[in-house]
């Protein structure tokens, strides 16, 4: 199966299982490519946009992935590994080392969207690029 082809699949299951009332969130493919000058990587950069009061379940991104991340408008709260608690405001950001667990992601407003742009770097051939943790 093309990366491509799991990349989609994989967006759609994360948009439709976070998907639930009016806490919705959607996760929307921005960019990929493979990274020319380091065989077997690819870039890719996805958007999520969370409504209001909206969050993502506990998850893990696929295991070589190293993940920067941007927030474009509103305020994201999050909670990666061992870090404390933070909210990250549009302008602001943080990155994920492989293996992470990103326990705490959602729109820290119940009245506001926010969206944040996700930029991963990982083996071309990874298949998810997140796993819910159980």
């Amino acid at each position: 199966m093309k990366i491509r082809t799991i990349i989609v699949a994989t967006c759609t299951a994360l948009a439709f299982s976070m998907a639930g009332d009016s806490e919705a969130q959607t996760v929307t493919k921005n960019f990929e490519a493979a990274i020319p000058n380091i065989p077997g990587k690819s870039l890719i950069a996805l958007e999520v946009d969370y409504a209001p009061g909206a969050a993502s379940p506990s998850h893990t991104h696929a295991k070589s992935a190293f993940i920067y991340a941007y927030v474009i408008s509103g305020a994201i709260e999050s909670k990666v590994n061992d870090a404390e608690t933070r909210i990250y405001r549009a302008g602001e950001s943080w990155s994920e080392p492989p293996g992470a667990t990103h326990s705490i992601s959602r729109n820290a407003s119940k009245a506001e969207p926010a969206k944040l742009l996700a930029v991963f770097v990982l083996d071309t051939n990874d298949k998810a690029l997140t796993t819910p943790v159980k």
